[in-house]
């Protein structure tokens, strides 16, 4: 599920949604690093400042998604997206994996809104792209049979090298990571169908997990 053996053009044609993301990405580091004086005023207006967001500039819960800090962060990034996202495009469909893409994002920087003081500013897609690896958690957990015990213990391995990097990193925002992989695990009740018999047990484990991510983000909150 997660070896790559296609082609470029065939990336492109079996993956728009990942495609275009990427490309996104490549597009602001260019406008980034062009030697312009209005690039830098342009990004400026894109980033994640608390202190804006709370004065309205409600974009920056957004475009934050799309920035890099630099060309290792982005091609860290980049990496994880070509690596984890396209098997959920194609399990997904085009709308619902964008949801589930950019809603983790977004719930992820709110969740930074709220826990990290409002001189915190921030860039980057990991609270997106943690929100995929929050969704494989639940596969594995609800949906056995899509994910071999292989890509099962990737997606573990390297679910817990995320986060532990996150620990010993001090300019990694560590709260968007957890926040990303809870939103993506908690969205996944709403994408996954299931038999009738079955939503009764379902809607329990939602509200289980629901509680226990917030009591998490409290956690979280607690040490700003």
């Amino acid at each position: 599920m997660f070896v790559r053996t296609e082609t470029f053009r065939e990336f492109i044609r079996f993956y728009p949604v990942t495609s275009t993301i990427i490309a996104i990405h490549l597009l602001f580091w260019m406008i980034l690093i062009l030697p312009l004086s209005y690039s830098n005023l342009f990004i400026s207006q894109l980033i994640g400042v608390n202190g804006l967001i709370a004065q309205g500039e409600y974009w920056r819960l957004i475009t934050p998604i799309f920035l890099h800090s630099g060309f290792s962060h982005l091609l860290f990034n980049t990496f994880s997206l070509v690596l984890f996202a396209p098997a959920l495009e194609r399990l997904l469909g085009k709308a619902k994996f964008l949801f589930i893409y950019i809603g983790s994002g977004i719930i992820a920087n709110m969740i930074t809104f709220f826990v990290q003081p409002p001189t915190y500013s921030h860039v980057g897609s990991s609270g997106a792209i943690f929100g995929l690896l929050g969704m494989y958690i639940f596969i594995i957990l609800y949906q056995k049979h899509i994910l071999s015990t292989s890509d099962t213990q990737i997606v573990i391995v390297l679910l817990v090298l995320g986060l532990l990097m996150g620990l010993f990193n001090t300019r990694v925002n560590m709260v968007a990571h957890v926040g990303g992989m809870l939103s993506g695990f908690i969205l996944s009740f709403v994408l996954f169908k299931t038999p009738i018999r079955s939503n009764q047990r379902r809607t329990k484990q939602f509200y289980f997990w629901l509680v226990l991510g917030l009591l998490v983000i409290l956690g979280l909150f607690s040490y700003r």
